[in-house]
């Protein structure tokens, strides 16, 4: 496999090979190159494990990375992330979420504490060299934003450091009182890369030429972009008599009309905040041309839904849909190789395919 460069300098970089998002070893290669070694949210762990003793089974970017994972919070109220996978023959270990107070596997009753520890197995009293450490369940590194839960199979970087860049703006608002509203969450398919998805998210170029309605409460010429190591942040701001944070004197922004704060985290996560709450948007690969998109919803004043940047999430959802599997198509070309990168406003893109390119000329 060919390796990939892009210029650290955007005037001079070229952005991406077509070939990029055509090739099925690409595709095959960043789940492992990528995928596994960054970080995935998998939910807030007072809808996911509201209790102590309480356990929720999931299954990571199924149909893609496909790993069986199990959140546990145990007695001392210690949030954890293990494999559901048990260490005798593989068998699921938990199938439903629930209360538990120890996790037994129902193939031949092997059990482990709630923190994965092996504790148990019938018929092995003749067995050497038994239990050894790999009899435990593998635990995963798990990181908190709020409530909001984090999970690294193999991170190459701290999540830390993005926690950090998001509380720097974000930090003043009362994530924990942020509710869930599932009738709003919604799955979108897009047949389109993945990566496609997040380049289109990756920039606010396209916004006056794409989304009218959005283009109309937004302040397209103060639209700005920062960088950051595996994050990056849009700021938009109003266009003026719209819904805009109410920001707490000493904050960075204090005396700015900050519309929403759209955060992108390596390699496919966005948080959107807006007045009235919060969007999560998770880009999940399926197949080289077609990618599933959640909105997870958190409300924290519904009186705002219906104004500012943060109103018709679903018509610019559609919007970006059209545009991003136009891309797809036109890249099938035979005459496109690479294009450039507007150095005022593609910025975010230009940060996105240099990770990429790290990323995928490392070896494992």
């Amino acid at each position: 496999m060919d390796k990939f460069y892009i210029d650290a300098d955007i005037r001079k970089a070229e952005t991406l090979p077509a070939q990029f998002y055509k090739s099925q070893e690409v595709f095959d290669k960043l789940k492992e190159n990528v995928f596994v070694k960054s970080w995935q949210w998998i939910g807030d762990e007072n809808t996911l494990v509201p209790l102590t003793e309480s356990v929720y089974p999931f299954v990571l970017l199924d149909n893609y990375l496909t790993e069986p994972l199990l959140v546990v919070r145990d007695k001392e109220n210690k949030t954890k992330c293990l494999t559901n996978v048990c260490t005798h023959r593989g068998n699921l270990v938990i199938h439903n979420p629930g209360k538990a107070k120890n996790l037994t596997c129902m193939y031949h009753g092997r059990r482990f504490g709630l923190d994965g520890t092996f504790k148990s197995m019938p018929e092995f009293n003749e067995a050497e060299n038994f239990p050894r450490p790999c009899d435990n369940l593998h635990e995963f590194s798990l990181k908190k934003l709020g409530a909001h839960l984090f999970v690294g199979l193999d991170p190459a970087f701290d999540f830390s450091e993005v926690i950090d860049v998001m509380n720097e703006r974000i930090g003043f608002l009362p994530l924990n009182e942020f509710k869930l509203n599932e009738t709003l969450n919604k799955d979108y398919i897009v047949n389109c890369h993945w990566a496609l998805y997040c380049d289109n998210y990756l920039e606010g170029f396209h916004i006056p030429f794409v989304h009218e309605d959005l283009n109309a409460v937004l302040d397209y010429g103060s639209y700005t972009t920062e960088i950051y190591d595996h994050v990056n942040l849009q700021i938009g701001y109003s266009e003026g008599g719209e819904e805009v944070f109410d920001l707490p004197e000493g904050h960075v922004d204090y005396g700015k009309n900050v519309a929403a704060y759209y955060y992108w985290i390596f390699p496919n996560m966005m948080f959107n905040f807006y007045p009235w709450g919060l969007s999560i948007n998770i880009i999940k690969p399926l197949s080289i041309n077609k990618t599933k998109v959640s909105f997870i919803t958190y409300v924290y004043d519904e009186t705002k839904m219906n104004a500012g940047a943060g109103a018709l999430l679903d018509k610019v959802e559609r919007e970006d849909e059209f545009v991003v599997e136009g891309v797809q198509k036109g890249l099938q070309s035979r005459f496109y190789k690479a294009g450039r990168f507007s150095p005022n406003m593609e910025k975010g893109v230009h940060h996105f395919h240099r990770l990429l390119a790290k990323y995928m000329n490392t070896e494992n």
